[in-house]
């Protein structure tokens, strides 16, 4: 139930008390009307915060002020999590993690070895051994070559994709720093695509979703303190 309309008419039912109480009518009307005041002026605060009403400046302010609340919005998101710090973190992490699980064999199977020797093949012909290897039956000469070729080629490669070296020239290519730069010029770019959406009736739901629950307590503390300077005033 609505704790700003609860507060508001308990506030009400104390100021009726207070007309019919034979004891203590006066002490209880105070109580009562500083309370309805307290609570009341918490709600047309809060309602202000969110409406904008006719001839009361600052009224509306989070609509009307919807465009630096975007931009704060982006200022959060892009200053305290979409760093190029924490990005490049991320993916320095992500690179330690996968140098124990980067698996090239299945990029290496797919490599066409049979195509890699005929362009072997081929340099040869047309290089100066070609005459000479013409004499010797030709291309048909080096077939017998092809399969230790392959082989010899799979374990070669396979050494090297595995080697310090290697893996180092790998990480240097790839370059956590401009990689993250180029992720947070994306991000930015779709956060800005996604608040350049936000309609100022967007903004209002979307504060009143996270925050009006809590504000209801304003006008029910309001109403309570309300209430305690009433009977203060009423003692002084």
């Amino acid at each position: 139930m609505n704790k700003s309309l609860i507060i508001n008419f308990l506030a009400a039912l104390i100021i009726a008390a207070g007309y019919v109480s034979p004891v203590y009518s006066e002490l209880i009307k105070t109580i009562g009307f500083f309370a309805l005041s307290g609570a009341l002026t918490n709600w047309i605060a809060i309602y202000m915060l969110f409406e904008k009403v006719p001839f009361l400046y600052g009224s509306g302010i989070i609509p009307n002020r919807f465009e630096e609340f975007k931009d704060s919005i982006k200022q959060l998101m892009m200053q305290q999590f979409f760093t190029v710090e924490n990005v490049e973190q991320f993916i320095e992490t992500e690179e330690q993690e996968g140098e124990k699980v980067l698996n090239l064999e299945p990029l290496l199977a797919a490599l066409d070895y049979d195509r890699i020797f005929e362009g072997l093949i081929s340099s040869i012909m047309e290089s100066s051994f070609g005459a000479m290897l013409q004499m010797m039956g030709g291309e048909e000469a080096l077939l017998p070559l092809k399969e230790p070729f392959i082989e010899k080629m799979q374990v070669t490669l396979t050494e090297m994709v595995e080697s310090d070296r290697f893996k180092q020239a790998l990480k240097q290519g790839l370059n956590a720093h401009k990689i993250g730069e180029d992720i947070i010029s994306k991000i930015e770019t779709v956060i800005d695509k996604r608040l350049a959406e936000l309609t100022p009736q967007l903004v209002k739901e979307m504060v009143q979703k996270i925050i009006r629950e809590h504000l209801g307590w304003l006008v029910v503390w309001g109403g309570f303190f309300g209430g305690i300077m009433g009977a203060a005033f009423y003692f002084a």
